[in-house]
């Protein structure tokens, strides 16, 4: 089990006590957009996600850990998608579910795990994120972290009948 330590939140392997949890975040309509998302998910599709979860992120090109609180609190998710071990890149999202826990830092020091973990563990050479123009929580998170916005995708998502800007942002491993 992949287990990534902070001071206040560590990252962990999915579990099938996750159902829920998971469920709940995939059918919060509110965070569709930024997961372009555009359908529910079942409890049977989860559950069959988390029984193939155990997979090695080079079979399945994808890294899903939940963002826990020491008392065994589930608070989020972060991803590592499209991992590219040819060209050693993976994409990287991430979702505290709970507005009131947002803001506290729990998103920053799960970032930063992440990136520590894919840069010495996995060996990438760079990550990526797909911004809205808009979310201006997710930019000064990544920006805190060292990523740098390298483009500008225009009317790159349809979002309740309008066209909305997509920011680009990488951090390379030096």
């Amino acid at each position: 089990m992949i287990t990534l330590k902070g001071e206040h939140i560590y990252l962990r392997a999915l579990e099938p006590e996750d159902l829920e949890f998971i469920h709940a975040i995939e059918n919060d309509e509110s965070v569709w957009e930024i997961s372009n998302t555009i359908t529910p998910y079942s409890k049977f599709l989860i559950k069959q996600y988390l029984e193939h979860s155990h997979k090695d992120i080079f079979e399945v090109k994808q890294l899903r850990l939940v963002i826990s609180s020491y008392d065994e609190v589930a608070l989020g998710m972060i991803d590592l998608f499209d991992f590219d071990f040819r060209n050693s890149r993976a994409g990287v999202g991430i979702l505290v579910k709970q507005l009131e826990d947002r803001a506290k830092g729990i998103g920053s020091e799960a970032l930063k795990l992440l990136v520590n973990y894919s840069f010495t563990h996995l060996c990438l050479h760079q990550l990526y994120c797909n911004i809205s123009e808009e979310n201006d929580v997710s930019i000064k998170l990544f920006t805190k972290q060292g990523f740098q916005q390298i483009g500008l995708k225009k009317d790159w998502n349809l979002v309740n009948g309008s066209y909305k800007n997509e920011y680009i942002y990488q951090l390379i491993n030096n």
